[in-house]
């Protein structure tokens, strides 16, 4: 039985976000597993809760960059790799800006700068 789209698409962009934000290190525990998991689903609702029911939008891969404080608030949100679309890459800003305050990431995730640092990979509705 197919997985329903939303749930496709966040399990896509789960497994595209553990390498792009952990390339040299070892994989992230279960609590920074959790989190990340958790941020995707919220960046994925947010992109959904923008859409118009039976809009047929362009769909396509951005890469977000985001710096995150200790204290789980959005320090810096930027375009990392353009999908090429300019229309695209802001939706993608949207949603993750729309994703509000987190939970304080694991200590695993945050870095010697006192932020998470991160790179995701944001798929938008297709």
């Amino acid at each position: 039985m197919p997985l329903p789209e939303f749930a496709r698409r966040t399990l896509l962009l789960a497994l595209l976000l553990i390498p792009c934000a952990f390339p040299a290190q070892a994989a992230p525990g279960p609590a920074a597993r959790a989190w990340l998991s958790d941020l995707v689903m919220r960046i994925d609702a947010a992109e959904r809760a923008e859409r118009r029911p039976g809009s047929r939008r362009r769909g396509g891969t951005v890469v977000v960059h985001v710096e995150i404080a200790p204290d789980g608030v959005l320090q810096r949100v930027e375009i990392e790799r353009s999908s090429g679309s300019p229309d695209l890459d802001r939706r993608a800003l949207r949603a993750v800006r729309g994703v509000g305050s987190l939970a304080a990431p694991p200590t695993g995730l945050v870095g010697s700068t006192g932020v998470a640092d991160l790179s995701i990979p944001v798929e938008l509705g297709r």
